[in-house]
């Protein structure tokens, strides 16, 4: 979609959609649109034009490139980039003790190397036009007129979304720049690898890896050290998904009062101020009920579903990207992320994680729409605040995946906002107050009503156990028979 950021491209792009949105402003125009009183006119277009460049057709690599490809800095921000150096491997094998005291089973994963991380520090540029230039600065002279812009001695640490093989820091720059102008706090934007290159649990040792560096600045660092209490982990979608198993590493490993060498040093394992999450992706085994009963609203197409009747067989395959050097893997899996048996493990997926594993978590705060992924936020809201974790969720009406990041000039995406920043600045603050309910805010933000978190979603602890390792097991066997084929491939 980078090619939609040039107005040629778009405006070809628009054109030949020009059928789809016709019928969707006249059904939506005579009242028999899917989404009637959920949705008005520019979101329901926005959601369907959105869902039309969803396509497999292209290779995998050529779709992620697009979305890596860095558009420049212009407007009311500041960038400055930095590399992490790379740290001792005990970053890695942290992460793998975690891994392995969480397991339940067989489940495999690929040992990934630790690397120097790339990393963005961003934050707001008062006083330019959209379309003002960066000046011609050095990182050190832009971090140091960011720092100007961005008192505060809070500091995010940010995580993109993109199902973990798709985006870039580059893509977020608007939203996480508005961020730090309504926080006044510069925000730390990671670039941890994606996959399917770089399998779980590549992202998260890198995650690993800016956070100690932000508590523990490398030689050559431009910030000083960052108190724990003083650091937001936020992310949308996989972002969010990073964010609360990075928490749940920290938690692993301090039960196990570990410290970790980093660049010379044995430091202790801190948790963060907070956590703050859009729209999280907390299941990716995508088998909750939300992913196909609110697809109507959403973007994101509802997953493919192991049949009902046990006597019908029916082979799980993966999206049919258009095989390219990247994808299908060898071996191939079935999941771009991770290996099938690693689905439910609490560290691909923190809805796995049962309430007793969020205990003595910092504030979490999730925000979500009408979208596939609602039941998994607020299953997860449910299991932190059983924890005694301080919570505040909140779910928008009809709105689809990361509506706020999406439509920020809608009045939702203020009221989002306003939420997101508010959390960051309590966290550190040390008010967060859990009321354990849910803000519910209606379409059009007309109605705002509390509803008890544990109401929130009538989806069982049970039931999510029980359809989760059902879809784990359904894209276990297929990737087994995929596995199969390619070795005998292999022997021809």
């Amino acid at each position: 979609m980078s090619s939609l950021r040039e107005p040629l491209g778009l405006l070809k792009a628009l054109l030949l959609r020009i059928p789809l949105i016709l019928k969707t402003i006249l059904l939506h125009g005579v009242q028999m649109s899917p989404v009637k009183g959920k949705q008005d006119m520019r979101t329901e277009l926005t959601v369907a034009i959105i869902r039309s460049f969803i396509t497999t057709k292209a290779p995998l690599g050529k779709v992620q490139k697009q979305g890596i490809r860095d558009p420049g800095v212009k407007g009311p921000m500041w960038v400055s980039k930095v590399i992490l150096p790379q740290p001792e491997v005990d970053v890695r094998d942290a992460v793998l003790h975690a891994i392995e005291d969480l397991k339940t089973g067989d489940e495999t994963y690929d040992t990934p190397a630790t690397i120097a991380v790339e990393a963005e520090w961003t934050g707001y540029r008062a006083g330019v036009g959209k379309k003002t230039p960066e000046p011609d600065l050095s990182e050190e002279e832009k971090y140091n007129k960011l720092r100007e812009e961005s008192p505060s001695d809070m500091t995010i640490l940010y995580f993109h979304g993109g199902a973990y093989f798709l985006m870039d820091p580059c893509s977020h720059r608007v939203p996480v720049a508005h961020l730090s102008h309504l926080t006044g706090a510069p925000v730390f934007s990671v670039r941890y690898r994606l996959a399917p290159q770089n399998p779980f649990p590549a992202a998260l040792v890198d995650a690993l890896t800016a956070y100690l560096s932000l508590l523990h600045p490398p030689p050559g660092s431009l910030h000083k050290p960052v108190p724990a209490n003083k650091i937001i982990f936020a992310g949308d979608s996989a972002g969010g998904n990073l964010s609360l198993v990075l928490l749940q590493t920290l938690l692993t490993l301090s039960r196990a009062s570990r410290t970790i060498r980093f660049h010379g040093e044995d430091v202790p394992i801190e948790l963060p101020a907070g956590v703050a999450t859009i729209s999280p992706w907390c299941d990716v085994t995508r088998s909750m009920p939300s992913t196909s009963g609110n697809a109507h609203l959403d973007y994101l197409e509802a997953p493919a579903i192991p049949p009902d009747d046990p006597a019908i067989k029916t082979a799980f395959t993966p999206l049919p990207f258009a095989p390219d050097d990247i994808w299908p893997t060898s071996p191939p899996r079935a999941d771009f992320y991770c290996n099938a048996s690693m689905l439910s493990h609490p560290l691909v997926s923190p809805l796995a994680a049962p309430a007793g594993l969020w205990k003595d978590a910092p504030p979490i705060w999730i925000s979500t729409g009408e979208e596939g992924l609602t039941d998994e936020g607020l299953i997860l809201a449910r299991r932190v605040y059983q924890a005694g974790v301080p919570l505040v969720a909140e779910m928008f009406e009809g709105m689809p995946h990361c509506h706020g990041l999406l439509m920020m000039n809608r009045p939702a995406s203020h009221r989002f906002f306003e939420g997101f920043a508010g959390f960051c600045r309590d966290a550190v603050a040390g008010r967060v107050v859990s009321t354990g309910s849910l803000t519910w805010l209606g379409f059009k933000l007309q109605l705002t009503k509390e509803i008890p978190i544990e109401k929130a979603c009538e989806v069982s602890d049970e039931q999510v156990e029980a359809l989760m390792q059902r879809m784990t097991a359904w894209k276990l066997e297929g990737e087994v028979e995929l596995q199969k084929q390619w070795r005998a491939t292999a022997r021809l």
